[in-house]
C-alpha cells in the first residue's frame, strides 16, 4: 500500500524515528476494527521498527559480555562436620585475606579501613599483610572515595571502595548515579566501571546509623548490581563472585550482623554466591514471606512463632535486589501458598513496592493469589535512638506475627480469631 511505502521512505529522509513510528501506531489504533488486508503489514512494520530501536536505545544497561557476573559459576560454602561457629566479621576478614592473596589487583580503601582494620574489624590485619597501597585509609569524603574507585577500576584494577555506613552513601551518590551506573549504557558497551562499593546498614540503634534507603538506590543506580546479604557468609560470597566479573555493584552488609555467630566454611575465599538467585530458607504452605538483609532474622523468628499458631510460612531471602529473582522462584512459591507478604525496613513504598511490582507484575504472581498481596515496611521517619526507637520504627517480630496472622484471619476467621 502507498502509506506503507510512505512510512518506509520517511525513515530514509532524516525525520525523527519517533515521528513515523508514532504515525504508524496511531494508524493501527484507527483501523484495528476495520477489515483491511494491510493491517498485518502495518503490525509487522511497527514490530520491526520497535525491535530496531530497542537495540538502539534500550540495551547495554548491564554488561552482557563474557565478563558478566552471570557467567561466574556458583560455588557453595562447605563445612567440616565439626565446623566452628565464629563472629560473622571473622568470615569477612578471612575471606578478604584469601582474596588479596589470590588477586594481586585487589585493593580496598575507605574510612578506618587500614590502620584499625575497619570499624567492625572486617579488614583486621589486611594492611599489615598487604601494605598501605592496597589497603588504605581515606578522609571523611565519600565523593572522593567513589571518585578514586572509578579511576582505579577504569584502569584495570579491582578496587573495593568502602563507604562506612549506608546512611552516608548520599554524599557519594552523584557519582554513583551519573558516572558508575550510566557509563556502560551511554557508551553503548564501550566502557564500564567495575567498582565494588562496600557498605553496611539497616537496623541498629541510632538515627544516623540505622538507615535503609533502598528505594533511593533502586531508583538512582540502575546499571549497578545491588546485593543485600542476610549474613557475612553471603556477603563474602558476593565479593568472591563480583571479583571474577567486570560489573559495578554495591554490597550492603548487615550492620548488626558482625557479632552474630555463623559456621566457618572450610573453603573460605572460594565459595561464590550467584546474583539474581533467591534462597528459600524455610519451606511452608500457607503464605510466602519475602525479605532480605537484617529483616530476614526478624521474619524467621516470626515464622517460627506462627508455626506454633498453626500457620505455615515459606520464608524467602531475595539475596539481591538488582538483579531480582531471575528464575521466578518467588512466583513458584506463591503458586503453592496463594498468599504474599513483602517485609523490609525501607520507608513505605520504597524497596517493598519494587519487590511487589516484580513479583505480581513481572512474574505474573497475581494470577495465583487468593488474598490481597501486602507489604510491611518501616515507618516513614528515621528511627529514634535506642532499642525503643528501633522497636517503634522498624518491623519487629511482633509486627510480622500480627500482620501474617491478620491475613490468615481474613482467610479463616474461625481458626484464626481476630487478635484485637
Amino acid at each position: 500500500a502507498d502509506w506503507i511505502q510512505d512510512l518506509n521512505q520517511s525513515a530514509m529522509f532524516g525525520i525523527f524515528r519517533r515521528d513515523f513510528l508514532s504515525k504508524a501506531r496511531t494508524l493501527l489504533g484507527m483501523i484495528v476494527n476495520e477489515d483491511i488486508p494491510e493491517k498485518g503489514t502495518l503490525r509487522d512494520f511497527i514490530n520491526k521498527i520497535n525491535s530496531e530501536n530497542h537495540e538502539r536505545y534500550n540495551t547495554k544497561l548491564y554488561n552482557n559480555t563474557s565478563t558478566s557476573v552471570h557467567n561466574v559459576s556458583e560455588v557453595k560454602p562447605t563445612y567440616d562436620s565439626n565446623a566452628e561457629e565464629v563472629d560473622g566479621r571473622i568470615i569477612i576478614r578471612d575471606n578478604f585475606h584469601h582474596m588479596f592473596d589470590a588477586i594481586p589487583e585487589a585493593m580496598i580503601f575507605g574510612e578506618d579501613v587500614g590502620k584499625i582494620g575497619g570499624v567492625n574489624q572486617g579488614c583486621e590485619g589486611l594492611q599489615d599483610k598487604f601494605g598501605e597501597t592496597r589497603v588504605a585509609d581515606t578522609g571523611i569524603r565519600e565523593a572522593t572515595i567513589i571518585g578514586q574507585g572509578i579511576g582505579l577500576s577504569l584502569r584495570g584494577l579491582k578496587p573495593i571502595a568502602e563507604m562506612q555506613y549506608l546512611d552516608y552513601v548520599i554524599y557519594g551518590f552523584q557519582s554513583m548515579v551519573d558516572d558508575i551506573s550510566s557509563l556502560y549504557y551511554r557508551t553503548h558497551g564501550g566502557q564500564i566501571t567495575p567498582l565494588i562499593i562496600r557498605t553496611r546498614g539497616h537496623r541498629l540503634e541510632g538515627i544516623w546509623h540505622s538507615g535503609s534507603p533502598m528505594g533511593m538506590l533502586l531508583n538512582g543506580t540502575r546499571g549497578m548490581y545491588l546485593c543485600v546479604p542476610r549474613d557475612m557468609t553471603r556477603a563474602a560470597g558476593f565479593y568472591n563472585t563480583l571479583m571474577q566479573s567486570n560489573d559495578p555493584a554495591m554490597v550492603i552488609e548487615c550492620l548488626n550482623g558482625y557479632r552474630v555467630k555463623e559456621k566457618l566454611p572450610n573453603n573460605i575465599g572460594e565459595f561464590r554466591v550467584p546474583l539474581g538467585k533467591v534462597e528459600i530458607t524455610k519451606e511452608g504452605s500457607d503464605i510466602t514471606l519475602v525479605t532480605y538483609g537484617s529483616t530476614w532474622r526478624i521474619v524467621t523468628d516470626a515464622a517460627n512463632q506462627l508455626e506454633r499458631s498453626g500457620i505455615s510460612c515459606e520464608v524467602i531471602d531475595t539475596q539481591t535486589l538488582v538483579p531480582f529473582d531471575l528464575t521466578h522462584d518467588i512466583s513458584e512459591s506463591v503458586k503453592k501458598t496463594n498468599r504474599l507478604l513483602v517485609i523490609d525496613e525501607d520507608v513505605p513504598g520504597g524497596a517493598s513496592a519494587y519487590i511487589l511490582q516484580n513479583i505480581v507484575e513481572e512474574q505474573d504472581a497475581y494470577n495465583y493469589l487468593d488474598s490481597e498481596p501486602q507489604t510491611l515496611a518501616a515507618k516513614a521517619h528515621r528511627p529514634p535512638y535506642g532499642k525503643d526507637g528501633d522497636y517503634f520504627s522498624k518491623p519487629s517480630t511482633d509486627d510480622v506475627f500480627e500482620k501474617v496472622y491478620g491475613m490468615m484471619n481474613e482467610v479463616n476467621p474461625s481458626k484464626f480469631p481476630s487478635l484485637y
